[in-house]
């Protein structure tokens, strides 16, 4: 679960990053809406799976609860959202 949480961390970040450096500048200077409607979705579907996740990976890995609200704070601040694939990766590889 840890790898999956990992991959959802690193694509929610990618998808903040789409929709901020691509797609609303496609609705705003190209006047394509459709950009933001798309990545948008995308994106969105993205944060709901990764708080779904950051909570069975709680559970399930008897995480503190300040390291949950670390990542979920992180995950709201564009661009910081990177730390919270590499912080798993770390501790993936530490499992090992």
């Amino acid at each position: 679960m840890l790898r999956i949480f990992q991959q959802i961390a690193l694509w929610e970040a990618i998808s903040t990053v789409v929709l901020f450096f691509v797609a609303m500048p496609l609705k705003y200077l190209a006047d394509i809406p459709e950009a933001v409607r798309i990545a948008g979705s995308i994106h969105g579907f993205l944060v709901v799976l990764f708080v779904v996740l950051l909570i069975m990976c709680w559970s399930e890995y008897k995480w503190p609860f300040s390291r949950v609200i670390k990542y979920f704070l992180a995950s709201l601040i564009p661009i910081v959202s990177f730390w919270v694939e590499r912080d798993v990766k770390k501790q993936i590889a530490s499992a090992r």
